[in-house]
């Protein structure tokens, strides 16, 4: 009895199992058909596509038709695309050969981290131009920097007035070059050259220099410099600030001192847009004297205080030299200084004249040299 229900039951295991792989055959076969048949329909609409492609290539070529080729077989084919419209979609080659774009630079940090403070300045020991471009060979044609490793933020010209004063250029650039490169400064360096034997001018020159230099690159910041003051800190930085800036408060010549509250002359800095508030520099002050306590009137009377370094900081040396011909003491500066407010609204960079004689760029700077005309003649007194 118990052999007997043993046997029925493997009976009834073995027809399970004979029925389940039934099932699974008739299922293979659909799927096999089913497949089959999307193939079949697929090629067949492929060819004629194809078919109707080469009886009009010819016609197509010569209207400038574009003809694309298809792998079906790459990931990025676009199949699906094909089954739903009948139409073919081109594949998309990715580009390999791109070049990532390079990183953004950092801003320059406020207090860079190569200077070195108090320097030795001396003025004894022989200077060539050979020496001085030997020495700076980062500063390129027209004595321009600019920082390999960050985004500084001003872009600053330097402006020299100058005339006869090639031996006092020489030891400016040799101790200027690297104290700037220093500083992480953007800056060219533009030497306005007085033509003639005239009286000179210097506010006039550095009128001229600031609208030269714009000329030359999109600056937004203007140091402006004799060419016979050596700054003895590296500390004293030469760019820009929120007020006009006085770098040279403390010179050798006077104690290491400032000689007067007012005093704005040596060495002094303004952004673009301080010096167009002041309309530039007055144009009228022939001879030695008066200019700077003009442009000092001129920054106050618009509402700016002069802003100045630490005076440890701010102290310079003066390459020692005689009173340089037809620039003798203007004799009508005091009268003048007494009048800004009425004059400078006429007489700046708004009234600036000038010709253009020459620009030449040399390694270590830009030579700029231009006629400024003569001094009005003075009243006679009688």
């Amino acid at each position: 009895m118990t052999r007997l229900m043993l046997g029925r039951t493997l009976e009834r295991i073995c027809k399970g199992v004979l029925l389940l792989c039934l099932l699974h055959f008739l299922i293979m076969m659909i799927l096999y058909f089913d497949v089959y048949s999307q193939r079949f329909d697929l090629f067949s609409r492929f060819n004629n596509g194809r078919n109707g492609s080469r009886n009009n290539v010819s016609g197509a070529a010569g209207n400038g038709h574009h003809f694309y080729y298809y792998n079906l077989s790459r990931p990025n084919a676009t199949l699906a695309s094909y089954l739903s419209t009948g139409e073919l979609v081109p594949s998309v080659q990715p580009e390999t050969n791109q070049t990532p774009s390079p990183k953004p630079l950092p801003p320059c940090p406020e207090n860079p981290p190569g200077l070195v403070g108090r320097l030795l300045i001396e003025f004894s020991s022989q200077m060539t131009m050979e020496r001085v471009q030997k020495e700076n060979p980062n500063v390129t044609e027209g004595g321009r920097y600019t920082p390999p490793d960050c985004r500084p933020r001003w872009k600053v010209a330097i402006i020299i007035p100058f005339r006869h004063r090639e031996n006092h250029l020489k030891y400016w650039l040799h101790y200027l070059h690297p104290i700037l490169r220093r500083q992480r400064i953007d800056y060219g360096i533009y030497i306005i050259n007085q033509l003639g034997e005239d009286t000179f001018n210097r506010a006039k020159l550095l009128n001229v220099g600031y609208t030269e230099a714009l000329k030359d690159a999109e600056y937004d910041c203007f140091i402006f410099s004799d060419v016979d003051l050596i700054p003895m800190d590296d500390r004293n930085l030469y760019h820009c600030y929120d007020q006009p800036r006085h770098f040279a408060i403390a010179m050798d010549k006077f104690g290491f001192r400032l000689p007067y509250a007012g005093y704005f002359g040596g060495v002094s800095g303004l952004s673009k847009k301080q010096f167009l508030k002041i309309n530039g520099f007055p144009n009228e002050y022939w001879g030695w004297g008066g200019e700077d306590d003009d442009i000092y009137n001129r920054i106050t009377l618009n509402g700016m205080k002069v802003s100045r370094p630490d005076v440890r900081i701010g102290r310079y040396r003066m390459i020692k030299h005689e009173r340089d011909k037809h620039n003798e003491p203007n004799p009508q500066r005091f009268n003048k200084i007494q009048n800004t407010k009425n004059t400078m609204k006429k007489d700046g960079i708004s009234s600036l004249t000038y010709r253009l004689v020459q620009v030449k760029r040399y390694p270590l700077y830009t030579n700029i040299s231009v006629e400024i005309g003569k001094p009005p003649p003075r009243p006679f007194k009688g």
